[in-house]
């Protein structure tokens, strides 16, 4: 079995594509190699398959299959063309045989995915997806999109604020509230990784935590008594990456009974957006 394969195969275990937003995402191969590379016998995680990460990949002949979080092809188009950046990096990858895989909205889904490991940074007394995935495979009952976690006990949004900064190892992230000071009682916290205003929109919680809002989803949330923590889109996916897909892609490439398999982080991968 190839590579590729067995990557597929372990990634449907982890994250079946089932439970992806299958009706706008672009989930599952999106590239195939037409010539392998022949001694490859690494994968290489990423969130987002820019030019630098994909120079990082290539740069490595072990690697023959990189797994990005975000598609890097995500709309159709009628022609390949090296001035487009994904289709760039789409040629550049079937030139090296490397191929590409996305499992985007099914690894925030599934229990155990981004979501539920966001809430590990916080001290939950329970937690449930906002909204429940219909019909989901067996033994992902308790998929859903984002999450609602009840705390183990009411704590100042600022004590939350500093518990998401080192979950995240983030030094500064965004917050809007009616209390400048910060001293408001939390209770509940719903969750979404990434963009959050379409998952927490209306969803009733003490404190919105997510990556990005618009401005007037922002003034919506806090208007309705609900504080908001922004730390960046990419920032609240990509610790879930070495943390838990890496050890656990590994273990299942490594007992499927191919050869050895490894597991690699791009280093290049940063979210576009710092504060400075």
């Amino acid at each position: 079995m190839s590579l590729l394969s067995r990557v597929m195969q372990s990634m449907e275990r982890i994250a079946p594509l089932s439970l992806a937003e299958l009706s706008w995402d672009n989930v599952g191969l999106l590239l195939e190699a037409p010539l392998s590379r022949a001694a490859a016998h690494q994968v290489f995680l990423t969130i987002d398959l820019t030019d630098n990460v994909l120079d990082e990949a290539l740069s490595n002949p072990s690697v023959g299959v990189i797994v990005a979080y975000h598609p890097p092809l995500f709309r159709s188009f009628k022609r390949l063309q090296m001035a487009d950046r994904n289709q760039r990096i789409a040629l550049k990858c079937a030139a090296a045989g490397v191929s590409i895989y996305s499992p985007h909205t099914s690894l925030d889904s599934f229990e155990g995915g981004i979501n539920d490991w966001l809430a590990s940074g916080l001290r939950v007394a329970s937690k449930a997806p906002i909204t429940l995935k219909e019909n989901p495979p067996a033994g992902y009952e308790g998929s859903g999109s984002g999450r609602i976690c009840q705390l183990q006990r009411p704590i100042p949004l600022c004590e939350l604020v500093n518990q998401i900064k080192l979950h995240l190892g983030l030094s500064h992230l965004r917050v809007a509230s009616t209390d400048p000071s910060m001293a408001q009682l939390v209770r509940t916290v719903g969750i979404c990784a990434g963009s959050g205003s379409s998952v927490l929109g209306g969803t009733k919680a003490d404190v919105y935590w997510t990556g990005e809002m618009s401005h007037h989803e922002v003034l919506d949330a806090v208007a309705s008594n609900t504080s908001v923590i922004l730390c960046e889109h990419t920032n609240t996916e990509r610790g879930f990456l070495s943390a838990v897909l890496k050890p656990r892609l590994e273990e299942l490439l490594n007992n499927d009974g191919g050869p050895a398999a490894t597991v690699l982080c791009s280093t290049a991968d940063t979210d576009p957006l710092r504060i400075v």
